[in-house]
């Protein structure tokens, strides 16, 4: 299968063709760049040299020549590339926000300013987060070429981590409060003020707080995963490291100690409560993600670091409790270019397509 990239000099672009250029289904790669049309891929990026050798077409040649295509463009640009592709009959994975809603329309214009060009193509269009939506995925696949809205990389990583507490009611009525701090590759490869290392070394602080174009795509998945509306608070936070995703979610537990309902005047350390609480949770979590071949439960006394996930499509997740039992405090990982962007795009290309889901995938974790 010949797979083509529009946008393929970009961070999340490049990484797309870097896991490309090693899956064992992909035959071929055909890479455009608006920006770098006539240059080569490996001229680029010079990790590349020996590996990957290709010229950078147009746009409407990746369409022309690939069995699917991946886009890593700006929001708002890919519209009229999903528009050709599907008319061609090819699958259309889109990185970008431009299908994250659906046929939310009034949502996206919100939050990011524009209004969508073909609302037509939100028929073929899905959302790609596989472990909440894998069964609609493998349907909207099998009625034609369909448009993947991958999801952004803050939402991945919040989503993951709440998902289960909601879906069984663990999780109380009150807001959820999300804290996440990601590495300078999530800006993107062109170059800010905020982004010189003169500005974001040895520095950790917030941006966009209370503001963040990813905050209604949490809440919706929220809101799915209850079955009713969901507050959010969400701040991220720029860290000083290339890569990685690192949030922290505060949930009000719905019942904090029902756990202990079948033992009527049994006394316990406070402690002992809380850490048998967390072990009940935790297993929850692990038999709730028992079958996803990308989510990693920690054990007992571990927590989520990024570090541990780097250059990997796993997103590890630990499980927490406050002092009194009455908050859980659920922490993930993800690499955000891997999970949070181009390995998650190329784990929906797997199953769109019927290919093994982890194939050109199964990296282990680099250490440094």
């Amino acid at each position: 299968m010949i797979a083509g990239v529009i946008g393929a000099t970009g961070y999340a672009g490049a990484e797309v063709v870097r896991l490309l250029a090693g899956h064992p289904q992909v035959t071929g790669l055909v890479l455009g760049s608006v920006s770098f049309e006539g240059d080569r891929m490996e001229n680029q990026y010079l990790n590349f040299q020996t590996a990957v050798s290709a010229s950078l077409e147009s746009p409407a040649k990746v369409i022309e020549k690939s069995g699917v295509v991946f886009a890593a463009l700006p929001h708002g640009a890919g519209e009229s590339y999903a528009q050709a592709a599907v008319k061609a009959g090819v699958s259309f994975i889109d990185l970008s926000a431009d299908y994250r809603f659906d046929d939310d329309e009034d949502t996206f214009t919100a939050w990011y300013g524009i209004p969508y060009r073909f609302p037509a193509l939100r028929a073929r269009s899905v959302y790609g987060l596989p472990e909440m939506n894998r069964a609609k995925i493998r349907a909207r696949a099998k009625e034609g070429p369909v448009i993947i809205g991958n999801p952004g990389c803050y939402p991945t990583g919040a989503s993951l981590g709440a998902i289960p507490a909601l879906v069984k009611g663990i999780a109380g009525e009150g807001a959820i409060i999300i804290d996440a701090a990601s590495g300078v590759t999530g800006g993107g490869r062109e170059l800010s003020r905020s982004f010189h290392y003169a500005e974001c070394a040895d520095s950790v602080g917030p941006y966009k707080t209370g503001s963040h174009r990813h905050t209604p795509e949490i809440a919706r998945n929220f809101q799915m995963a209850a079955g009713r509306p969901v507050p959010v608070i969400f701040t991220p936070h720029l860290a000083p490291m290339n890569r990685g995703i690192l949030s922290t979610i505060y949930m009000p537990l719905a019942d904090p100690w029902r756990v202990f309902s079948g033992t009527p005047g049994a006394v316990r350390p406070p402690n002992a409560a809380v850490e048998e609480q967390a072990a009940h949770i935790r297993d929850m979590y692990a038999a709730y993600y028992r079958d996803e071949p990308f989510i990693r439960i920690l054990p007992p006394g571990a927590a989520a670091a990024s570090g541990r996930v780097r250059q990997s499509n796993f997103c590890d997740i630990s499980i927490h409790l406050d002092q009194a039992g009455s908050t859980l405090i659920v922490v993930t990982a993800i690499d955000n270019m891997m999970k949070g962007a181009a390995g998650q795009a190329v784990q929906n290309m797997n199953i769109i397509l019927g290919y093994g889901e982890k194939e050109g995938l199964e990296h282990i974790p680099a250490l440094f």
